[in-house]
């Protein structure tokens, strides 16, 4: 099982960035997939997720209106895209996939640091 996250760097504020996070070794599309963004010293919080189908999503307050959650089973890939980026917004951010198939599974990419800074 892997979760791969791409798509992370540095970025002026008021700007842009989409996140990447490419799956394999599990069935996508039956996994419910979220992000979520952790700071140093803080505890990991939700940023956005999106049912299986993707027919739902659902945010953090601080993140709606500026970032939109998607993905793409046919490409095993969820996405992040990130607009009127703020410098509260650096951190360290992860996908995670989740689904209870007899029992619950959770998976964990290994994050993808977004700096925002001038």
């Amino acid at each position: 099982v892997q979760l791969v996250e791409s798509g992370g760097g540095l970025v002026q504020p008021g700007g842009s960035l989409r996140l990447s996070c490419a799956a394999s070794g599990f069935t996508f599309s039956s996994y419910v997939m979220s992000w979520y963004r952790q700071a140093p010293g803080k505890e990991r919080e939700l940023v956005a997720a999106i049912t299986s189908v993707g027919g739902s999503t659902n945010y953090a307050d601080s993140m709606k209106g500026r970032f939109t959650i998607s993905r793409d089973n046919a490409k095993n890939t969820v996405y992040l895209q990130m607009n009127s980026l703020k410098p509260e917004d650096t951190d360290v951010y992860y996908c995670k996939a989740r689904a209870y198939v007899g029992k619950m599974y959770v998976y964990w990419g290994q994050g993808t640091q977004v700096t925002v800074s001038s």
